[in-house]
């Protein structure tokens, strides 16, 4: 006898609704539930699953009183099925993705420095790329203003600079040394002060909880009492009272910016980091243009981990 050879299947006869209707079987191991799900008849259900195994020339399910399942070689191929419909769903969702991106805008909340010095160019990037959509941003001077901001639903996304409480997702963008700012007369040899050296200057620091609660928590660290002279609300009024030598200002780097030339900037006895983060509310829903931006931030922290590793 000659066993004629099987002729090849042709991939591209195969239809989705075949496929939806497989894996549809195969979860609910009965064809009329699974007619139920898809919102189609039994009997469609049944063409279509008779229609798959003559193309497929293999059969896909055993029959029987207690419903329907997948035979050896059913298990086999529900794996790439299931696969393929995933596939079609991301079409589905980066397609919907793009058409929400054509519109819309995005609410951002910042603590000053990092909406003068971070924000600016990523917006310029951002809009380059979504140029129809808006970016609002309001910046304010506390953590906690930025907080309840997210919390009541006008803004999207906030910077922050302290950690924030569990009902926010955040991760970290930027890492700045705090500095210590004094005018150039003080003609100190070496760019790191000690302690005894920091001790002997008033200490010029910010009024806001964001910046004066690390930075009072690492004064405390001194082997010699420092003197706190100066509180002030504003950035640039601490640099202003640093410029007339009246003491020594000691400010996160982007919050002292753009330095004027009558200081210099020099470390303190040890490092003193800020971290400055992305939060969001969990589980909010966010439009595609959030998640966009989200996107711009996140590459923005991987290349700015990059720099300071190869820094």
């Amino acid at each position: 006898m000659t066993i004629k050879p099987m002729s090849a299947i042709d991939p591209y006869k195969l239809k989705i609704s075949q496929l939806r209707t497989l894996v549809a079987v195969a979860d609910y191991h009965n064809f009329s539930e699974a007619a139920l799900h898809l919102e189609i008849s039994q009997s469609a259900v049944s063409h279509a699953i008779a229609a798959l195994e003559t193309e497929l020339g293999v059969i896909l399910f055993h029959r029987g009183r207690n419903g329907a399942d997948l035979t050896a070689v059913g298990k086999q191929l529900i794996v790439p099925a299931r696969e393929i419909l995933d596939l079609l769903q991301k079409i589905a969702t980066e397609a919907n993705r793009a058409k929400g991106l054509e519109g819309g805008n995005i609410r951002l909340v910042s603590f000053r420095s990092a909406a003068t010095h971070i924000l600016p160019a990523l917006m310029a990037q951002f809009r380059s790329r979504f140029p129809a959509i808006e970016i609002e941003v309001n910046d304010v001077d506390e953590h906690f203003e930025i907080e309840s901001i997210l919390r009541s639903s006008k803004a999207d996304i906030g910077i922050i600079d302290l950690p924030c409480s569990e009902e926010f997702e955040t991760w970290e963008i930027y890492r700045e040394e705090y500095v210590v700012l004094l005018p150039r007369s003080a003609n100190l040899k070496q760019t790191q002060l000690t302690w005894e050296q920091l001790a002997t200057y008033p200490l010029i620091i910010s009024a806001k909880n964001s910046c004066s609660l690390e930075l009072r928590k690492y004064l405390q660290r001194s082997p010699k009492p420092v003197n706190i002279g100066y509180e002030m609300r504003e950035d640039s009024t601490i640099v202003a009272i640093a410029m007339q030598g009246l003491g020594a200002a000691i400010m996160p780097r982007l919050a002292a910016e753009p330095i004027p030339e009558q200081l210099k900037v020099y470390s303190l006895p040890t490092s003193l980091e800020r971290s400055i983060q992305a939060a969001v509310l969990k589980d909010a829903l966010h439009t595609p243009a959030v998640f966009a931006f989200l996107d711009v931030l996140k590459k923005y922290s991987a290349l700015s981990k990059a720099n300071r590793i190869a820094g």
